[in-house]
């Protein structure tokens, strides 16, 4: 008991100040429409310097990891499997083929650009998932490294901005070439990066382009788990390559970290029916909350300094993946028009 005491007391002043400034991340966002992820990551980076407080620096660092895993987990309370199946399978088989093949674009392009394969694949999987949250739960399974924290950062900044401004174009676009609501609702669905974007472009253009586009990018969320097993995988692979100390012991770790286990077990009791609905939203709720409060930590743990050192080439890699995307699923769509 007083062990739990002193953890609690180590870790409030952070957490504390972490959640105000989620909270402040929340109503801006709400108050001016704009992405709550790109808010938390800027207001945090605004007030930095408490990460190398003593007092504040336990909670932020508790709030980065853990925190961030619940809010990982939590997203599977967000899809049933009667979702996927009213669609039939050729969404299905669409959205799988199209973040596939932006990841892989993606990790091809980073390696052709001088960038790590894990970049490419955080990059990669942010565009073709699920945005901001997708960065997140994937840096997650990545091992601690200096660099990590940075290249989440901007890949956040990047799959954010991006994601606003098709949220904008992408409508305008559907409207061009003459989709039909159901079309509109699938490539919407099936381009734009964060869900809330989805949700936005969506219903901008009627009920029935909002409820596909949502149960497309629902689709699209659920391949969270294959990739955050990949990733789990690449690290666990490249540490068993680097030569083990003599006093170090083996680690056996499981193919899925524990995030990703809770998120399929979400979304198996989900499509059961059993959870009041009172239950998933406050699910939901709690799932935006402690990710914005884990993007808030993450950018009080980053200098400004560090995302203008990564210059152009990275903004580059997004834009490509963005618009690889984009003309790949319309032209997945195309062909099974004609089909």
């Amino acid at each position: 008991m007083h062990a739990l005491r002193a953890r609690l007391s180590a870790l409030s002043p952070g957490v504390v100040v972490v959640a105000i400034v989620a909270v402040a991340a929340l109503y801006l966002s709400g108050h001016y429409g704009a992405p709550v992820m790109l808010f938390a990551l800027l207001l945090g980076m605004a007030v930095n310097f408490l990460s190398q407080e003593g007092r504040c620096r336990p909670g932020i660092e508790f709030t980065a990891r853990r925190v961030l895993r619940w809010g990982v987990a939590l997203l599977g309370l967000r899809i049933t499997a009667a979702q996927v199946q009213a669609m039939g399978w050729e969404p299905v088989a669409m959205v799988a083929i199209s973040v596939v093949a932006t990841i892989a674009f993606g990790i091809a392009m980073a390696r052709a650009m001088g960038f790590k394969t894990f970049f490419g694949l955080l990059s990669g999987a942010a565009v073709g998932i699920c945005g901001a949250s997708a960065a997140l739960a994937i840096a997650a399974a990545f091992p601690q490294h200096p660099l990590k924290e940075r290249a989440t950062l901007f890949t956040v900044i990047g799959v954010s901005s991006l994601s606003t401004l098709s949220m904008l174009l992408y409508p305008l676009l559907a409207r061009w070439l003459g989709l039909d609501p159901l079309q509109a609702g699938l490539f919407l669905g099936g381009t734009i990066h964060d869900v809330a974007q989805v949700v936005g472009a969506g219903y901008s253009m009627g009920h029935a382009t909002g409820d596909a586009a949502t149960v497309v990018k629902l689709m699209r969320v659920a391949m969270l788990v294959p990739v955050i097993g990949l990733a789990a995988w690449l690290t666990h692979a490249q540490a068993a390559r680097q030569p083990m100390a003599a006093d170090a012991a083996p680690q056996d770790k499981p193919p899925l970290p524990w995030f990703a286990a809770a998120f399929v077990v979400l979304v198996a009791v989900n499509s059961l029916d059993v959870l009041p609905a009172a239950a998933v939203a406050a699910g939901n709720q709690a799932s935006q909350v402690f990710l914005v409060a884990a993007m808030a930590a993450i950018g009080m743990k980053t200098h400004l300094k560090d995302i203008l050192d990564v210059g152009w080439r990275p903004v580059a890699l997004m834009v490509l993946e963005t618009v690889f995307l984009a003309a790949l699923f319309y032209g997945a769509m195309r062909v099974l028009a004609g089909a």
